[in-house]
């Protein structure tokens, strides 16, 4: 239930040593908050929630996962309500103050109020001295029922996996860390190891809620407002700010045969995987690459799943037949267990104090007829460093598994996601980084290749922009104009800039 609207006149800062001050508005005359009223100052909306207008609270919110870009909001809304938003979207557009919301996601249980961050790479959930929305607000599993599951946007893939594993429910993609906000992954698109099987995240949503550029609350569907549907989901928190989502969910198979093939030649590894894309035989598929010990070669490594109710055996002759990795490990453990296997990884990283480290990550698509010219430039150009202790994912997915129109991908039918998680150590050259990632993206364009929104590529245009979306562009620009005429949401993804 909303708690009454704050009057107007003790809309509270927290400032130094638990310093308050009062705030009237903001003053359109000079951009900035003011303490008393005047012919210049705009009165703030009452609000169910709160609004951090300085101290630590910003300060949290000027930097995302990747650590490189560092900017501070003007303020921070907790959203008490749905309403809070529907104000603040409507009161910034009024006055151009830009907005983006921030899943400031973590795992709060084992990291604690540190481990809260954006897990923007580059700046995406800046809003570049605008106003953020702290997406927590928005938490909360409504409902969990057969098939489907009802949440706000700011609640993690772990919460929904809990409430859905309680009652034999499951999401059929999910991302390798769940500690992630579900709106933030739908705003991208959401990557994971059913891709081949159950598209992206967004190819699974039944229904949003979400508030528009103009602070209109709308219902959407692929039945009901299809076309705002459609912009929405992946598409970069362009026009409209995810309130709610209704998730299909698949039922559970409680018991993960994980099979680990590995690969010392590439052109191996790009033909058995593919082999197994096309025979569907596992439930989930991806892979990775890795430095060889003497930090000679890359080596290549495929992570296939099958999921069996329990003291259903897996057939391990069937599931290997014809093909030919240098050596294979199988390990049976719960479904639960393979979906967190990362929090062991992100727990080493944070004691390990390469966390909150720059990390220039870089994620592309490539399609399958030029992803061994790729890979084979990308291997001499990457050294062991670049990567560092984090890890570098290789896997295919088919194109016509993927149905959201703005989860862009290249035109061929099987394609690959190469996904560098780079976490190098203290001292890495971040700003030659960058440059190597920029070049790298230019070579997977020239070769046909797309990119995944979410990581750190320097110097993007909007003729960049204009390229990537190809024939879509047309109607992200239609749809920008139609849902968020002053161009106040998501400016740090730099898509409507020049």
């Amino acid at each position: 239930m909303s708690r009454p609207g704050l009057p107007r006149r003790t809309l509270l800062a927290a400032g130094g040593a638990g310093a308050l001050t009062a705030v009237t508005g903001w003053n359109t005359a000079t951009a900035a908050w003011a303490t008393e009223p005047g012919p210049d100052v705009a009165e703030l909306p009452a609000l169910d929630g709160t609004m951090t207008l300085q101290g630590a609270g910003l300060e949290r919110f000027s930097r995302d996962f990747g650590h490189i870009v560092t900017a501070a909001p003007r303020a921070v809304l907790r959203p008490g309500s749905v309403r809070d938003v529907q104000q603040l979207v409507a009161f910034a557009r009024r006055h151009r103050v830009p907005v983006a919301v921030n899943g400031q996601s973590g795992d709060l249980a084992q990291f604690g109020a540190t481990g809260l961050e954006s897990h923007s790479n580059y700046g995406q959930a800046n809003p570049r001295g605008g106003i953020a929305i702290d997406a927590r607000g928005l938490s909360g599993v409504v409902s969990v029922r057969a098939g489907r599951a009802v949440v706000g946007a700011g609640t993690t893939w772990a919460q929904v996996t809990e409430a859905g594993l309680a009652q034999g429910w499951v999401p059929p993609v999910l991302p390798d860390y769940l500690h992630l906000s579900v709106g933030g992954t739908l705003s991208v698109g959401g990557i994971g190891g059913g891709v081949h099987r159950y598209g992206m995240q967004v190819d699974n949503v039944l229904e949003l809620d979400v508030v528009t550029g103009t602070g209109e609350l709308v219902t959407a569907s692929p039945t009901r407002n299809r076309e705002l549907f459609e912009a929405v989901l992946a598409g970069a928190g362009q026009v409209a700010v995810i309130v709610r989502v209704t998730l299909a969910l698949v039922k559970v198979r409680e018991r993960a045969h994980v099979f680990s093939l590995h690969y010392d030649d590439l052109g191996a590894y790009l033909a058995d995987q593919q082999k197994v894309l096309a025979g569907r035989r596992f439930d989930f598929q991806v892979g990775d690459v890795t430095r060889s010990a003497d930090d000679t070669r890359w080596l290549y490594r495929a992570e296939l799943v099958a999921l069996r109710d329990a003291g259903q055996p897996a057939d391990r002759a069937a599931l290997l037949a014809g093909l030919n990795p240098v050596r294979t490990e199988v390990v049976e453990q719960s479904w639960r267990e393979y979906a967190y296997r990362v929090d062991g990884l992100a727990g080493y990283l944070r004691s390990a104090g390469l966390w909150d480290l720059p990390k220039p990550w870089l994620s592309l698509f490539l399609p399958a007829a030029t992803v061994h010219t790729f890979m084979t430039e990308a291997a001499q150009v990457l050294t062991g460093a670049d990567v560092g202790a984090g890890l570098m994912l290789f896997y295919p997915y088919k194109r016509s598994a993927v149905k959201a129109p703005l989860a862009v991908l290249p035109e061929q039918e099987v394609g690959w996601h190469f996904d560098m998680l780079a976490f190098p150590g203290p001292g890495s050259d971040t700003a030659a980084m960058l440059e190597r990632n920029r070049r790298l993206y230019e070579r997977a364009v020239a070769l046909g290749g797309k990119r995944y929104p979410i990581g750190a590529v320097p110097g993007l245009t909007q003729a960049d922009w204009r390229r990537h979306y190809g024939g879509q562009w047309d109607k992200v620009v239609r749809a920008k104009r139609r849902w968020d005429p002053a161009g106040i949401l998501t400016p740090g993804q730099g898509i409507h800039s020049s």
